[in-house]
């Protein structure tokens, strides 16, 4: 159960009885309030902002929106559930519950075990949400940077999924254009160095790392010496057929190392080549034939400078009706299409497949892309379909607070497969959403293997590893204990009453709204930052344990009490298991 939902429907029954009663307007919109925990616990258990929020309109009938509020709070004490509910500052309320809701909480936790704040599952009509994320360049081995935005992708389509949506996980593969180009003559030098030809340095322009060796040597196996001697035009399409199915193997490979997984690969080359035709230039017709595409010169640029801009006559979309800043070129001066045409075109398929919202990962350095991408799904949807771009910022590689070297693997950089190696699945993906993704984020290699509290991934997983030794320790030494979920279930939870404990069982009451939040606004830190503090809390009740036998979870000569915690300690095991699955980190049994 989400008990702020819960009360949040039930202020909205109290506020549409007042709209009933005329002394609210009919089309208050009740998504407008909310119903949290608040900010200083001492306050009580849930916080309303519905007299601030409504103050306009409920001026008429109550004049401040402290009079509006006290008019609430009336209506909530009436309720069963409600000890106490008063009014603070110019209008909010805080509401303090009876100790039993959070019992019954307690007992449905138990029963829903790790489906524990898991959404119902929506409609399958309309409401499936496409989540496209990595799309790094098969032109190389992935960085730590397209690791951010694939564990962060990755992180938000489960954390979808368990909030009740349809999810699919795509890859957009940029295997057209001039990078792929480079990418071939690269594994062609390559090809010609497994021949026994000598290459010398690697000339300016062309990708320099080791993992092309293996191209080649795929290239001698494939083709034997005969693309040697070629004219590029000859060798130029099949060697980087080759080379980009050999790029995209180990980008499977990197992925796969992570536990990343995508449902649809999706080829740029496809929009023009593939079996539907030039999908570019139909996405271009439909636009123009709604009067979005026309002939004109861009302004030269004001301010900062326009990428894109030419003075010249251009075919252009017009995405400054739908909140760009500027029309967009869809052609380049070669009549060739520009980078945007065929995003266009991508998106539209998006479109045409039935997704009502899509959410794109990049990288930061595409921000001054957002606007214009909007605008063309905007456009191409009438309206129907949302975009929302995730922009994940860089990812700075430390060891020890000293910078990390180049990677001799890419020549260029430290691979993402080298971090993964080193330090380890859980401690990537923990580390990589212990941060907003839009923030700059330190990932020091020593500091994430750390066995401390310091360490926030080992901080978690010791909490769960912790809560699993308690239901150990229980077996070996308390016989005659029920600890079968029917069992804890029926425990007397109104035992639980050291301030401490009563902490531990509200932090877990919020685990639903934490889902639902985090799943609406596509952020998935702040799952990671709500364990961490349910994992602090439960460390800090055993070190008082320790000082305090009586605080302690197993009690033999309290056996209540001891079945009461012990029934706290599953739905806080289940807890912590579900929201690290969620984000692709393990929960282990023990740790040593």
């Amino acid at each position: 159960m989400n008990l702020y939902a819960e009360f949040h429907q039930r202020i909205t029954l109290i506020l549409q009885k007042i709209v009933d009663a005329g002394r609210l307007p009919g089309d208050v919109n009740f998504a407008r309030f909310v119903v949290e925990p608040p900010r200083d616990p001492s306050h009580g258990d849930l916080a309303c902002n519905a007299a601030m929020v409504y103050a306009r309109e409920a001026k008429a009938s109550f004049g401040n929106p402290r009079q509006f509020a006290s008019e609430l709070a009336f209506a909530l004490s009436e309720d069963a559930d409600v000890a106490e509910a008063e009014v603070a500052g110019p209008g909010f309320i805080n509401i303090r519950l009876r100790p039993e809701v959070f019992g019954r909480i307690l007992r449905a936790a138990l029963e829903q075990g790790t489906n524990f704040g898991r959404g119902a599952r929506r409609s399958q009509n309309g409401n499936d949400i496409n989540v496209e994320y990595v799309s790094a360049n098969p032109t190389g081995p992935m960085h730590v940077g397209h690791g951010r935005g694939a564990v962060f992708g990755d992180a938000l389509a489960n954390l979808l999924e368990f909030a009740g949506h349809r999810v699919s996980r795509e890859y957009y593969i940029n295997d057209a254009g001039a990078q792929v180009d480079v990418l071939a003559r690269s594994a062609y030098l390559r090809y010609l160095e497994a021949l026994g030809e000598p290459i010398g340095n690697i000339p300016e322009g062309l990708y320099p790392g080791d993992y092309l060796k293996s191209v080649g040597a795929a290239l001698v196996q494939r083709y034997g010496d005969r693309l040697r001697g070629l004219a590029e035009s000859d060798w130029l399409d099949d060697v980087r057929a080759v080379a980009i199915e050999s790029m995209m193997a180990m980008i499977r490979e990197d992925l796969a190392a992570l536990d990343i997984k995508h449902e649809i690969f999706f080829s740029e080359r496809s929009l023009t080549q593939g079996e539907n035709g030039d999908q570019v230039a139909a996405a271009i017709a439909a636009l123009r034939q709604r009067g979005l595409v026309y002939e004109g010169r861009l302004p030269p640029p004001k301010g900062q400078p326009i990428e894109d801009w030419e003075d010249r006559e251009q075919t252009l979309f017009r995405t400054a009706a739908f909140g760009d800043d500027v029309d967009r070129p869809l052609l380049k001066s070669d009549g060739s299409y520009t980078y945007f045409a065929s995003d266009i075109a991508y998106h539209k398929t998006k479109i045409d497949r039935g997704y009502a919202l899509l959410i794109d990962v990049w990288g930061a350095d595409h921000g001054g892309y957002v606007k214009r991408m909007r605008a063309a799904v905007e456009a191409l949807s009438d309206g129907r379909t949302t975009l929302d771009v995730k922009l994940c910022q860089l990812v700075k590689l430390m060891r020890a607070g000293e910078p990390v070297k180049m990677s001799k693997r890419s020549g260029e950089f430290v691979t993402l497969r080298e971090v993964v190696d080193e330090v380890g699945v859980d401690a990537t993906r923990f580390m990589m959403l212990f941060r907003k993704n839009d923030a700059p984020l330190e990932f020091d290699l020593a500091k994430v293997i750390e066995q401390s509290k310091d360490n926030p991934v080992f901080y978690v997983q010791y909490a769960h590893a912790r809560s699993k030794s308690v239901f150990r320790q229980a077996l070996a030494t308390i016989s005659g204990i029920d600890l079968s979920t029917d069992g804890l279930a029926r425990a007397d939870f109104s035992l639980l009453c050291d301030q401490g404990e009563i902490d531990l069982i509200k932090l877990a009451a919020q685990f639903p709204r934490v889902i639902e939040a985090a799943a609406q606004a596509h952020e998935p830190h702040r799952l990671a930052f709500y364990l961490h503090d349910l994992a602090s809390t439960l460390h800090s009740q055993w070190t008082r344990g320790k000082d305090q036998p009586q605080l302690r979870f197993l009690n033999e000569e309290a056996p209540n009490l001891t079945v009461a915690r012990l029934g706290l300690i599953r739905v806080l095991a289940n807890t912590l298991s579900s929201g690290l699955e969620i984000l692709g980190v393990g929960a282990p049994e023990e740790m040593r």
